[in-house]
């Protein structure tokens, strides 16, 4: 049951909640005053004319001011100006009516309106009427403010009220205060006040509440394909409005309810108004308009941080944001909210974004947007054209691969463990590659955000045996039953796979493998021997090295070098000799006394012989062909005491610088005293006694 105020008729009714319009039209809240039998008190009842549930708690009001909590009846002492009112506690706002105890004369203020309801912008009338003696002085205030103060001084309404009815002080009558262009926070409770000489209206007695409230458009979900739009305020005006619909700005004319259909698809605006206050019209409702923006603006670099914003005018507002993005051209995905962060954006975010913005009136989607995230190289490989196998002299390009954005605008080509190579493009070319060729290659490629090198990649290129040659082993001089071994080296690849064997440019029998083993060497071995190596990719033959035993391949040699040393010598003796008689003729004298002081030993004869090469052993005389035999010989004579003059003699023959063969080499000497002075035996042992020097260098010079 509910105490429902009718503010026409100024009475209170009972009503059931949800049926408040079906109330009783009886009295609910009324002071019923009874005198009290044998005494001058009276006996204040407030009644109501249904039970009140939950056994409520009365307030008393004695002339505007709360005099205390107390159930009903109540005792009081009659006196002409006292008025009383009683109301429910937790419902003030619904007191009764003031009613004298004593005559119809004594103080009362009672409100014409209990509550009301006006639109923002608009101009209300707040009223009541009262009765007082000798009143000094009457206001309106605000029951909110922690002091009392008349409205008309307070700044908050400045220029916005005055008091209708306030012409000249008077005892009785009505009251009313206007407020205009009204604002939100003008909703309050207004209270009257007066004064008299002798007494004042309190100001605890409820007074009318003001509640001040804006047209809004709600939209509601109606029959499949319809919304249904309702004119709606936060309270219930107090007069019964007429509404007014407008559609994008223009008026629909044949609709003044506060409620209008319209299809679940329209993307018009709509807005309403109430009669008589056209210009306070409702803000219009629409669909979202949406936009897209990202942040930082500029180029977006990877690991950087980029905000998504999905930004929307709409009215009612957004209720759901929704992102669709597509990468790398996969299928579109989804994800919620105004904002979408990347902490550290990555390549792979790069692709195309919008957003959705959905309210009551419908659905929005942004444009598209591109995320093109920048970063620098990555990824960085190298691939050889040619998937097989790389052949000597064929063509081979080498390209640098690379994912960057934007892409590589400068290529670094390097062999490992070697300097970077010319050219700076994302291929390198091989026009006819060698076997120089082979090693690792990597590149390095860069972009204005970075740079990265890749992994090195072998180019193996194949290549027909190079640098054959054969090898003896042991070194030295060959020892005849011993065992010798060749072997065949080659510069190959692939690997050399077969070796063949010559001996005298005979093939061998069983001479197919690197090496070759004579388990014991006899004369017949002596000879010619080279190898030939074969791959797949060719074959080459090595020169042939001469394989002897000492001593035979020599003899014929030293024996012609040996006649030929005799005749030299021969020569320089004559030679020598002819000289030697023209001179001792004329030196006699002088030779007879300078014998005396020359001591028993005969003077040292020093010869010197160079051909710029390093002495051979006899090893390697005897396992070298000779090309060119070279003769080097000294001679030295022995001479008399009482003649003791020095010779010497030096025979230098240098040897050309290319060499292919050992030199022979073979000193002779001969003791030639002249017919004149032939020494006896005594003076023969003497003339034995002589020193010969002799020094032959030869330097080797490699092959080319």
């Amino acid at each position: 049951m509910l105490v429902v105020w009718d503010s026409s008729v100024n009475i209170y009714s009972c009503a059931v909640e949800g049926h408040e319009g079906l109330h009783s039209p009886v009295v609910c809240f009324q002071v019923k005053v009874t005198p009290q039998q044998y005494s001058k008190y009276k006996t204040l009842t407030c009644s109501t004319t249904c039970v009140l549930t939950g056994n409520p708690t009365y307030i008393w009001y004695k002339n505007g001011q709360i005099v205390t909590d107390n159930t009903s009846p109540y005792s009081v002492y009659p006196n002409a100006v006292d008025s009383y009112s009683c109301a429910v506690k937790g419902q003030e706002y619904l007191h009764s009516p003031a009613v004298c105890v004593q005559g119809q004369s004594c103080n009362r203020v009672t409100y014409t309106k209990r509550r009301i309801c006006v639109l923002k912008g608009s101009t209300v009338d707040i009223s009541c009427t009262y009765v007082g003696y000798s009143t000094t002085s009457s206001f309106w205030f605000r029951s909110d403010k922690s002091t009392l103060e008349d409205l008309t001084t307070d700044p908050g309404y400045t220029g916005r009220v005055k008091y209708t009815d306030k012409k000249t002080l008077r005892n009785e009558g009505p009251f009313t205060l206007r407020i205009s262009d009204l604002r939100e926070e003008d909703s309050a409770e207004y209270r009257f006040t007066f004064k008299t000489y002798y007494f004042e209206w309190g100001h605890s007695f409820p007074g009318t509440t003001l509640s001040v409230t804006g047209l809004q458009v709600k939209v509601t979900p109606a029959a499949e394909g319809q919304k249904t739009l309702t004119c709606s305020t936060t309270c219930t005006l107090t007069d019964n409005p007429t509404y007014i619909w407008y559609k994008n700005g223009q008026n629909v004319q044949d609709n003044s309810s506060p409620m209008y259909s319209i299809s679940s698809e329209d993307a018009d605006s709509y807005y309403c108004a109430v009669k008589g206050h056209n210009g306070l019209s409702s803000p219009a409702v629409y669909k979202p308009k949406t936009t897209v923006s990202v942040s930082p603006s500029g180029e977006i670099v990877e690991g950087s941080s980029v905000t998504l914003t999905c930004s929307s005018d709409a009215n009612p507002p957004v209720q759901s944001y929704t992102w669709w993005y597509k990468k790398n051209g996969g299928d579109y995905q989804s994800m919620t909210g105004p904002q979408h962060v990347f902490n550290q954006i990555q390549s792979s975010d790069s692709g195309e974004y919008y957003c959705e913005a959905q309210n009551e009136m419908g659905t929005d989607r942004s444009s598209t947007i591109n995320m093109d995230v920048k970063y620098d190289p990555k990824s960085t490989s190298v691939s050889v054209s040619t998937s097989g196998e790389i052949v000597e002299g064929s063509s081979v390009t080498l390209t640098c691969s690379s994912d960057a954005n934007p892409p590589v605008d400068k290529y670094t080509w390097y062999k490992k463990n070697g300097a970077s190579l010319t050219g700076s493009e994302k291929t390198y070319n091989f026009t006819t590659i060698s076997s120089e060729d082979r090693g690792e290659y990597y590149c390095g490629a860069e972009n204005k955000y970075g740079h990265l090198n890749s992994s090195s990649v072998s180019v193996d290129v194949q290549y027909g045996p190079k640098n054959t040659s054969v090898s003896v082993s042991p070194s030295g001089e060959i020892v005849e039953g011993s065992s010798v071994t060749l072997t065949c080296s080659s510069d190959a690849n692939p690997p050399v796979d077969k070796y063949t064997w010559y001996f005298q440019n005979k093939t061998f029998q069983n001479g197919f493998g690197q090496m070759y083993n004579i388990s014991k060497f006899k004369s017949k071995d002596n000879g010619h021997y080279h190898c030939e190596a074969w791959n797949g990719r060719g074959s080459m033959n090595s020169t042939a090295l001469m394989i002897s035993l000492p001593g035979k391949q020599t003899s014929v040699m030293n024996a012609a070098v040996g006649i030929i040393v005799v005749v030299l010598v021969l020569i320089l003796c004559l030679s020598g000799l002819m000289w030697f008689r023209k001179k001792s003729s004329k030196s006699i004298s002088e030779t007879r006394d300078t014998s005396e002081n020359v001591q028993g030993d005969s003077s040292p004869v020093y010869d010197n012989i160079s051909g710029m090469a390093m002495a051979p052993t006899a090893t390697q005389t005897a396992a070298t062909v000779v090309q060119d035999d070279v003769h080097y010989a000294s001679v030295h004579f022995s001479r008399f005491k009482i003649q003791e003059v020095p010779l010497y003699s030096t025979v230098q023959l240098h040897q050309p610088q290319k060499q292919d063969e050992d030199v022979q080499y073979d000193a002779v000497k001969f003791n030639c005293p002249s017919y004149a002075n032939r020494p006896t035996a005594a003076q023969t042992a003497d003339e034995d006694s002589y020193v010969l020097y002799s020094t032959v260098n030869k330097p080797r010079t490699k092959k080319t």
